[in-house]
Order: structure tokens, then sequence, then C-alpha cells
């Protein structure tokens, strides 16, 4: 099954777009499942790389990481831009993305989850 994730909300705060990296990842874990994962708005911040979290305390740039293995991360560019999120400030595998491809990805996911 093909699911396509989209994430709105910023990653610390409010706990939608954790919730929805959780499912993700789980979902990662079987083997007939195929992840794509698109942040919109703060939800772009979810990627940034270098985030520093207290102990024992989640880190969604580690889990986006976990639930890319079975799938790819896009990140709206026009939503990174108007946070001063460039390119670099990005985790690996995440990328800058259009939502021409978001649309792509809308028609290519069996599912589509929005957090």
């Amino acid at each position: 099954m093909k699911y396509l994730f989209i994430l709105n909300d910023a990653g610390y705060g409010s706990e939608r777009s954790y919730n929805g990296i959780r499912l993700a990842i789980n979902l990662a874990k079987r083997d007939s499942a195929e992840i794509r994962i698109f942040l919109l708005g703060d939800a772009v911040s979810c990627a940034l790389d270098n985030q520093q979290t207290p102990d024992g305390y989640y880190n969604l740039g580690r889990m986006l990481r976990a639930a890319s293995r079975k799938g790819e991360i896009a990140c709206c560019g026009t939503c990174m831009d108007a946070r001063g999120i460039s390119d670099e400030m990005l985790i690996s595998p995440a990328r800058r993305s259009t939502l021409d491809e978001l649309t792509d990805w809308t028609e290519w996911a069996g599912k589509v989850l929005v957090f």
C-alpha cells in the first residue's frame, strides 16, 4: 500500500506532526508499505537538522530519518522560504519540493493521511 502523509503543524508545541510521523514509522515496518511525507506550513521545521532536544524527549529529525527508510520526505519550498529555512538547514534525506510534486504524490497514494 502507498501512503502519503501531509503534515501541517510545527513539530514542537502540538503533537499532530509527532503523531503523524509515529504512524509513518510504524507503517514503514510493514513489508508492503511505501511511505511519502510532505511537510507544509510550520511542519517544514520538523525537518530542520541539528535539533537539540532534552534527553528523553522525542527528536523529529531522527524520527523523520527512520520514516524515510521506506520512502521520501519533501518540504514545501514556499513554506521554507516564508520561514527563512534554506535547503542546507534540512536533514538528509528531506528536500525542497513544490505543490506540483505534492499533487503527483496525491495521485500516487492509495491513502492520504493529513495531520
